[in-house]
């Protein structure tokens, strides 16, 4: 018997889960079923039966989900777990290696190379190799490297993706950096699992300790294990070579085929396949009971995910009552959309008293980001963007906004420093740190500095590229006088951007990617056009620069600081992003034919991977909409604009897989739209 009573927290079947630890376990964990409890529960009651830290083996995918395990175990047993391995699968490859790397002619100090240092080696062997770097696509090869040295594809099919050389080149640069890796006593990320890997196969001795030590395996979310994180797992629970293990193995993984949502970074939903077939006999256990979401919600999930073919059954359901219908909403474009979002956010936090950390906005990509930005910027509404980039964030973006910042107070050194060679205008760092020398001395602003420089002429501070300081200086001071205190800033944005030739600029810095300069330059596009808007807007009495500055502000500096502290923020994220995560109210924008699902995704799946393509996106609004407890809503624009222009849309094919009884078209009270101020001020006075 154990201290611990675990009936009491968990139900029938997660209490099975927990208790049964020997053999081969696969439980199917569905969404929002307590997968997490089940796991710690699991790990603590076998540290109850007697069974040694040391023999425990328990793998996940991030550093954060490894700690809170520890901790919730740490927490549950009231002992201190020094010898409990609870880790990521890379920090457990490291492990291995830092004990056992000198058999493969390593050192144990080795470094851990990161993505610029990998990047560099690359760059390194291209040139040992005599191939001209400038031609060549570096993120290309990195990902080529990677497939190659996980088995992920082989050098016929790699190599014909690249766009510069042969196999045979790509060969000799592959086992160039290779070398130079050993050369360097380093290894990159794939290494902390294709080492390991091979460590065991070469060394059987090393292998036998760590497959004797863990006597007890558990893996977290099962179904996104990739190839080589599979074998590595089977040469840790399996005896010698041995494909199969039979009962003997204590081996348990906790996943979802159904939220199997990265095979774009190696992940194969296959391994369950896999595991009830290399560990036979497999006891199965499926966990079912929701704890997160309405009937309603469920039953839309179910629906949709029952579509897909190659799944395990299962059929999730809950306790929690009906709830609401799901809320389906057309508007007529993304301004539309953005609006009625920020609308409904407004009006449910403050009929139903709901913080804004409450509520999440699920994208299917960084494209749907900005709109949605903005209009809760309009709205005075916090927000956090994560799993995804900002829009204010790209570079591209920031160079603008730093030259009408500077424009707007050119005692600003930080928008100075970052626009002043850019585009590239001859001023040489040398130059620079003159003026930043001069500016120190004086105690005053660089453009003070260079406005003293200019007019004294300063024998002491001759450069020779102070003429082009001289046209950076007229240059802005001509902005100055066309821009501050008058309207039109949209059009003399516009004409900003034409005359620092920015579109020369991206193309040169992006000379081995066109489609991404366009892609950049399309955003500065996106920005002019979000600068109109906010100017023909009738409640916008000032439209000019000054305010316009404030208002982004608000974005770069974390929104409004105050609310947000009293009620959180407004979670805007991508749908990849949210996995694991929960809102009481849930806002799926873009639920359309191109978006989701992405039209991108099934074009570029392999020859025949068409239907494996459209299931995987199935299950990414199957995940979006299981991250929903109460409210639920799904917004499909009429109309939205794509490489500027304006371009109908279809609802998503998925939506027409809800049961349609589960289904209501949201109609807006006219009151929300025709006066909201008056109509909130309403619902804070309880008479609506």
């Amino acid at each position: 018997m154990t201290g611990i009573d675990f009936s009491n927290s968990l139900n029938p079947r997660q209490l099975e889960a927990v208790r049964r630890v020997d053999g081969a376990v696969l439980i199917i964990a569905g969404a929002g079923s307590g997968k997490t409890r089940v796991i710690t529960c699991r790990i603590a009651y076998m540290l109850e039966r007697g069974i040694p830290q040391s023999e425990i083996l328990a793998l996940t995918f991030t550093n954060k989900a490894a700690a809170e395990m520890a901790d919730r175990v740490k927490s549950l047993t009231g002992r201190p777990l020094h010898n409990l391995t609870v880790k990521t699968f890379h920090a457990f490859g490291a492990q291995i290696l830092r004990n056992e790397i000198e058999a493969l002619g390593y050192r144990s100090n080795f470094s851990i190379y990161d993505e610029s240092d990998r990047r560099q080696a690359i760059k390194d062997a291209l040139f040992e190799c005599g191939v001209q770097a400038e031609g060549i696509d570096v993120n290309a090869a990195e990902v080529l490297f990677s497939d190659i040295k996980t088995g992920a594809v082989d050098w016929q099919t790699g190599a014909s993706k690249m766009n510069y050389g042969s196999e045979s080149i790509w060969r000799g640069v592959y086992q160039t950096y290779q070398h130079n890796l050993k050369v360097y006593n380093s290894v990159d990320f794939d290494d902390l699992l294709v080492l390991p890997l091979e460590l065991f196969r070469l060394h059987s001795d090393i292998h036998e300790k760590y497959h004797k030590r863990y006597r007890y395996i558990m893996v977290d979310e099962f179904q996104d294990t990739s190839g080589i994180q599979y074998d590595l797992l089977k040469m840790i629970a399996l005896e010698g070579t041995h494909v199969s293990g039979g009962g003997s193995v204590n081996i348990c993984v906790v996943g979802d085929d159904d939220q199997s949502i990265y095979s774009w970074r190696g992940a194969n939903y296959q391994n369950i396949v896999n595991f009830e077939r290399d560990f036979a006999p497999v006891y199965e256990i499926k966990l079912e009971q929701n704890y997160r979401s309405t009937t309603t919600i469920l039953e839309a999930a179910n629906g949709v995910i029952a579509n897909n073919t190659n799944r395990k059954d299962k059929k999730l359901w809950s306790g929690n009552g009906s709830g609401k219908p799901v809320q389906l909403f057309f508007p007529a474009n993304e301004q539309d959309e953005a609006a009625f979002i920020a609308r409904q956010i407004t009006l449910i936090s403050v009929r139903e008293q709901r913080n804004y950390s409450e509520f999440g906005i699920l994208l299917r990509t960084n494209s749907l980001i900005q709109r949605i930005e903005e209009e809760l910027l309009n709205q005075n509404i916090p927000y956090t963007v994560s799993g995804g980039k900002s829009f204010f964030a790209y570079k591209e973006i920031k160079d603008i906004l730093s030259y009408l910042r500077l424009i707007g107070n050119t005692d600003d050194d930080v928008q100075l420093l970052r626009i002043i060679n850019t585009p590239r205008r001859g001023i040489g760092k040398g130059t620079i740190e003159k003026i930043g020398a001069l500016a120190k001395t004086a105690h005053c602003p660089l453009w003070d500095a260079m406005t003293q420089m200019r007019c004294e002429q300063n024998v002491l501070f001759e450069m020779p590229d102070q003429t082009e300081v001289g046209q950076f200086m007229t240059f802005i001071e001509k902005q100055r006088e066309s821009i501050l205190g008058h309207r039109g800033l949209s059009q003399k944005v516009r004409a900003l951007v034409d005359e620092i030739d920015y579109w020369s600029y991206l193309v040169t810095e992006y000379s081995k990617n066109e489609k991404l300069a366009r892609w950049k330059f399309l955003n500065i596009q996106k920005l002019i056009e979000s600068i109109e808007l906010w100017e023909k807007n009738p409640d916008n009495f000032d439209p000019t620069l000054y305010p316009y500055l404030n208002r982004i502000s608000l974005i770069t500096q974390g929104n409004t600081e105050e609310e947000a502290s009293i009620k959180g923020k407004v979670n805007l994220m991508t749908i990849h992003a949210a996995k694991g995560l929960e809102f009481p109210v849930v806002f799926i924008a873009g639920a359309e034919d191109g978006l989701i699902p992405h039209k991108r995704s099934l074009e570029d799946a392999e020859q025949g991977a068409a239907a494996d393509a459209i299931e995987e996106e199935r299950r990414l609004f199957y995940v979006a909409i299981t991250r929903a407890q109460d409210r639920l809503f799904l917004t499909s624009c009429r109309k939205r604009r794509r490489n500027q222009q304006d371009v109908n849309c279809v609802q998503s094919p998925f939506i027409n897989e809800i049961p349609a009884h589960l289904l209501e078209e949201y109609e807006e009270e006219e009151a929300e739209l025709l006066d909201p101020a008056a109509f909130f001020a309403k619902l804070n006075s309880g008479q609506a």
